[in-house]
């Protein structure tokens, strides 16, 4: 599905043509995603924030309406044309979120060893009993499991259920409960479907919309990606998947999980409740490295720079944080609230960005991939990780790639190569936004696909005239052969730019 065929309902160009080049904050090889809501949607705190770093935003579908999200796609799509840019939209599904009801004067005060009654019928909850929005909760719990509501800060414990619409709890840890609040069950397999009645209304908006990525919340296995996937094979829809990691099933099924999507997101918001808080370090560690090896984007996200929704500085346990997850190895740390509904959100991006900048300074690649020989694309495989190899070994200035999928970026990226921008060709312009999640990759469009040499003087001419090479810098090409038939990459070439 190329671009003309989204439902693209904004301003439109005559003739666009980029605007003389903007100062962006773009020299970070870890990218920036942010949250739009309130505080950001307009189209000059869009462009603001791209200013300032921003490579993707992120739509938020368990807030806002259809029309709001809209207007905002309609922005960035906008700006995108006008000023030649290629900034990412995520479409971020609310999955089956689960949580209480109203709640009598939005307050309730519980104390230690309080007993409470859960039942699935809608209520106004009291002491008597409170809307679960869980329709199968009394059948999935089990005595003895534990119930966190409000990001834990209440603390129950299951004592009966009748397996059919009631549940009693005994309050381990009270406090005030208000409506709406989110309940995790980290000892419960629930049965809840990865896509609630919500997500499908919400994915049929979005399946005629420009979005980059789709992002499938509490994800437990392989099978909870495959319904999503068939569903943009059934539109052609170019979008990747990238999969929330936020329950513990997901953490047992990592490998095959990694395996099934595109990206993965480390939601550390529900992780972080439904583990033990101690394995939270660990666990992103693991999982950014997995993802590393098998050449998946990673981005770290919630909390990173929590204390800036209300503050103009963040805290040092936060930027000691954002700098973690660079020395890791993630492709983007994800900003929420800071940018959705915060005080500050341009400082927010620009304090980030700093931190990423001088992070960054002092990163070496904590794991490196390789090529299994059992792949199908081992051959290919080791020649991406040879061109950046051979980059360093050179000391060449860029590794150059031409792409239609996807595959040369998301390898030659894989390696983190430490001091070589890279540099991607495609003629899809929706490939280009998405790489923009994509550590190190900076894009740029080419069409004219002639011959390889033709076609490897051309984008070198190209980075040469937008100022990323000069006369003497050496350059790593990587292609295919023959050029027209598109194949995946198998060859490379050293290039001293004349």
């Amino acid at each position: 599905m190329e671009p003309n065929q989204f439902n693209y309902s904004g301003p439109k160009l005559l003739n666009p043509k980029p605007f003389p080049a903007m100062k962006i904050m773009d020299d970070q090889n870890t990218k920036i995603l942010a949250t739009v809501g309130p505080a950001s949607s307009s189209e000059n705190m869009l462009l603001s924030l791209i200013k300032a770093g921003v490579d993707v935003f992120r739509l938020n579908f368990s807030h806002g309406t259809h029309e709001d999200h809209l207007a905002v796609i309609n922005r960035i799509t906008y700006i995108n044309d006008k000023y030649g840019l290629h900034i990412g939209i995520l479409a971020d599904l609310q999955g089956p979120k689960l949580r209480v009801g109203e709640i009598e004067d939005n307050r309730l005060e519980l104390k230690e060893g309080d007993i409470l009654t859960f039942v699935n019928e809608e209520c106004v909850g009291t002491m008597e009993k409170i809307y679960m929005s869980y329709d199968n909760f009394a059948r999935d719990v089990k005595e003895g499991e534990r119930v966190l509501v409000d990001d834990g800060k209440l603390v129950f414990q299951v004592i009966e259920t009748n397996k059919i619409d009631t549940v009693k709890l005994k309050v381990l840890f009270g406090g005030i409960l208000s409506s709406r609040k989110g309940v995790n069950l980290p000892n419960t397999k629930i049965s809840l479907p990865s896509l609630t009645e919500k997500d499908h209304k919400d994915l049929d908006f979005i399946l005629t919309q420009p979005v980059n990525w789709i992002a499938l919340s509490f994800v437990r296995s392989a099978d909870d990606l495959y319904y999503l996937q068939r569903r943009l094979d059934e539109v052609n829809h170019p979008a990747k998947i990238m999969a929330k990691i936020e329950k513990p099933e997901a953490i047992e099924n990592i490998d095959s999980i990694i395996k099934a999507c595109n990206a993965i997101m480390i939601a550390r918001g529900d992780l972080g409740i439904e583990v033990p808080m101690e394995r939270l370090p660990l666990i992103q560690k693991e999982v950014i490295a997995k993802c590393i090896q098998r050449a998946r984007p990673v981005v770290v996200a919630t909390q990173m720079m929590d204390s800036m929704i209300t503050n103009p500085t963040p805290t040092r346990a936060e930027i000691t944080d954002v700098a973690n997850a660079v020395f890791d190895g993630a492709d983007a740390v994800m900003l929420s609230g800071e940018t959705s509904v915060g005080n500050h959100p341009i400082k927010v991006v620009e304090a980030m960005n700093r931190i990423i900048a001088e992070t960054e300074k002092s990163y070496d690649p904590p794991v490196r991939p390789i090529a299994p020989q059992q792949s199908r694309t081992f051959l290919s495989d080791s020649v991406c990780f040879m061109a950046a190899r051979m980059a360093e070994d050179v000391h060449a200035k860029a590794i150059v790639g031409m792409t239609s999928s996807g595959y040369t970026a998301f390898k030659v990226s894989s390696f983190r190569p430490r001091k070589q921008q890279i540099y991607i060709f495609s003629d899809r312009m929706h490939m280009l936004s998405t790489l923009n999640l994509v550590w190190g990759v900076r894009c740029f469009y080419y069409d004219r696909f002639t011959s390889t040499d033709e076609t490897i003087s051309d984008v070198n001419s190209i980075l040469k005239a937008a100022e990323k090479v000069g006369k003497g810098d050496i350059v790593i090409n990587t292609g295919s052969m023959p050029i027209h038939k598109r194949h995946r990459t198998n060859m490379l070439k050293i290039t001293v730019i004349d």
